[in-house]
């Protein structure tokens, strides 16, 4: 189980004909599980970068991360792969769902090639049923609407019960009322299992319904705020 995420004076820059960027930089921030945090800011801004190097999908070219006091990303592939699967869920603003697979399947799709002490089917059933879509597991995603879609999404980020969950503008597609509801379905879930949650968002309607809103810009953090804010 991973309880706490630290962000020591993270940075990560990207070189490219000769001039170098920072997507982010001097990033100082923690994170207990079972926060709801939303991150907020413009395009741009380094919201997405954040999220990546959390996820451990990227690695800080200064400071470091700490999960439990432990910097994942200096172990090898493996390790590194086997932590994300273990402890961290993904959902983006495209849905990223196999075409060719149900939603069953898809929602299996991350337990394939792992060893897991649990009936893999039973489970991929459990969280269908839990995103409300159990009638819809032998149907394609071309046979779903955005919103169901994103849902399967949902269901295939929880089912390994991740200790975090990084969404990544998963209303970004949607209409409003349809994001709305993902965006409670991802606090319930949040609440229900005790998760932590990281919320990246233009909506700032559904910003301010996190229990803390960190903005960014320019790569840096402008403000972190705690409380309730709608």
């Amino acid at each position: 189980m991973s309880l706490k995420i630290e962000c020591l004076d993270v940075g990560k820059s990207y070189a490219g004909d000769g001039v170098t960027t920072n997507a982010v930089q001097h990033i100082n921030l923690s994170f207990s599980k079972g926060e709801f945090t939303s991150i907020v800011g413009p395009s741009g801004s380094g919201k997405s970068t954040l999220l990546s190097l959390i996820g451990t999908l990227d690695s800080p070219t200064s400071g470091k991360i700490l999960y439990d006091g432990e910097e994942i990303v200096k172990k090898n592939k493996k390790a590194i792969s086997d932590f994300r699967f273990e402890h961290i869920g993904f959902i983006f603003q495209q849905f990223h769902l196999l075409p060719t697979l149900t939603a069953l399947e898809n929602v299996l799709s991350p337990l394939f090639a792992r060893k897991v002490p649990y009936n893999k089917i039973e489970r991929a059933k459990e969280v269908l049923e839990q995103v409300g879509l159990s009638d819809k597991e032998n149907s394609l995603p071309s046979q779903l609407s955005g919103g169901q879609q994103q849902r399967i999404a949902i269901a295939r980020a929880i089912v390994h019960k991740p200790d975090w969950l990084l969404a990544d503008e998963p209303t970004g597609n949607l209409d409003t009322e349809t994001g709305e509801r993902i965006f409670d379905l991802i606090q319930e879930l949040n609440q229900q299992e005790g998760c932590g949650v990281f919320f990246v968002t233009h909506d700032p309607k559904l910003a301010v319904k996190a229990n803390r809103m960190i903005t960014m810009k320019d790569g840096m953090v402008l403000s972190d705020k705690k409380g309730e804010f709608a």
